[in-house]
């Protein structure tokens, strides 16, 4: 296969655009709207873009005029949502009653700052007291620093700065309130792009599809929707993208993570062998072994690795038939939760406070180059059996000394 070609400078910052403006939007599990008028923005002035809705209001892209193909078509997902407030019922004059939809620790919310998002600028408040269970999670009375008028299912987040690039790693790093999973929902955008603007080049490009689905955080609704569904064709390959807690084992900054399985299942072993193998033809080689030099690596990055700490929706995929894994984004500050480590093991010096996500651009822009690659061409398999037979050919005769 052709070497793999680099995206332009100027089309990268493109994708830096669109990952710091989607990355800011206010958004949460059933009120994912204004991530959705994004994406119909975004494809309104693509007409080559088609934007499908199934019965949950799951979004699908896709190309049009692909030609048929043997291969079965592959998906791109993320989800839309991430764990916020909404608006359960308005209460007169500065209060209002919240429910939270998402996985956040109780520690965070002790007195925590969030801002309304109403029709015209957002209001900060601060959470008063949990008053029970509501519609997706513990509702709670929020008191604003001026009146307001919520309608229900506004959208109330914590109260965190916009999204930014800082410079403290090589690419830069994003700080942003909603990375997880936004940034994957942008770089999925910034690959369909690529592979569009290609593909009218003239260059071979593969049925390759988006599927942005809702109410991820409160347990996999929107996916489980498209699966009961049909909204993928039976047989499709499906590569869902995540952002997952970082770690020593899995750093920020040391690539797009090629994810073989959750805390809950192990992904299609064929399917990510043959993103992993997808992986290697970008760098232009193989990770190191361990008799091997580490400066031996290629220079563009990525990583393989199990990532237990949570749940994604490619094991819902392969729990209803498809092929499916998961390529990820090694995130810092998982679900806005600043200093997770030490609050989860009690040591924590100060209160427990939210703040920004925080993701790897260079990261970002690998996720992007890993998407295009497996949508030029995505074999079948990762070649681990042709790797045995050559092992076998080189070496069998030993076993008869």
């Amino acid at each position: 296969m052709a070497r793999f070609e680099p995206i332009p400078a100027d089309r990268r910052e493109m994708h830096r655009a669109w990952l710091l403006d989607v990355a800011g939007l206010p958004t949460a599990s059933g009120r994912e709207q204004n991530v959705i008028a994004w994406v119909r923005a975004w494809a309104l002035g693509r007409p080559d873009v088609r934007v499908e809705t199934d019965g949950y209001g799951n979004l699908s892209l896709s190309l049009a005029h692909v030609p048929a193909q043997d291969a079965p078509p592959v998906y791109f997902t993320a989800h839309m949502d991430h764990p916020a407030f909404v608006v359960q019922r308005a209460l007169g004059g500065t209060q209002a009653e919240l429910v939270f939809r998402g996985g956040v620790m109780d520690d965070y919310f002790d007195d925590a700052e969030v801002r309304w998002h109403g029709p015209h600028a957002g209001v900060g408040g601060r959470l008063r007291e949990c008053v029970g269970a509501g519609k997706g999670g513990k509702a709670y009375l929020a008191e604003f620093d001026h009146p307001i008028e919520p309608r229900a299912g506004d959208v109330v987040t914590w109260d965190l700065p916009g999204s930014q690039i800082s410079d403290e790693l090589p690419g830069g790093v994003l700080h942003a309130s909603a990375c997880d999973d936004l940034a994957a929902l942008a770089a999925a955008v910034g690959a369909l792009e690529e592979l569009r603007l290609r593909r009218a080049a003239g260059e071979k490009v593969g049925d390759v599809r988006l599927l942005f689905t809702r109410a991820e955080e409160i347990g996999f609704v929107g996916a489980i929707g498209a699966c009961r569904a049909g909204t993928m064709p039976t047989g499709s390959r499906v590569i869902a993208l995540e952002n997952s807690r970082a770690s020593s084992e899995a750093p920020i900054g040391g690539g797009p993570i090629v994810r073989v399985g959750d805390r809950l299942s192990i992904f299609t072993p064929g399917l990510t062998d043959a993103v992993n193998k997808r992986a290697e033809h970008v760098a232009g080689g193989s990770q190191p072994t361990s008799a091997q030099k580490a400066g031996s690596a290629p220079r563009w990055k990525w990583q393989r690795r199990l990532m237990s700490g949570g749940a994604c929706e490619a094991s819902v995929f392969c729990a209803y038939g498809y092929e499916a894994t998961c390529v990820c984004l090694p995130l810092g500050n998982y679900h806005n939760m600043a200093d997770l480590d030490a609050v989860q093991a009690g040591t924590n010096a100060s209160p427990a406070r939210c703040a920004r996500e925080f993701i790897s651009v260079s990261d970002f822009e690998g996720m992007v180059d890993l998407l295009v690659a497996c949508g030029e061409g995505l074999p079948s398999a990762g070649g681990f059996m042709d790797r045995l037979d050559t092992l076998w050919k080189q070496h069998e005769g030993v076993l008869g000394e």
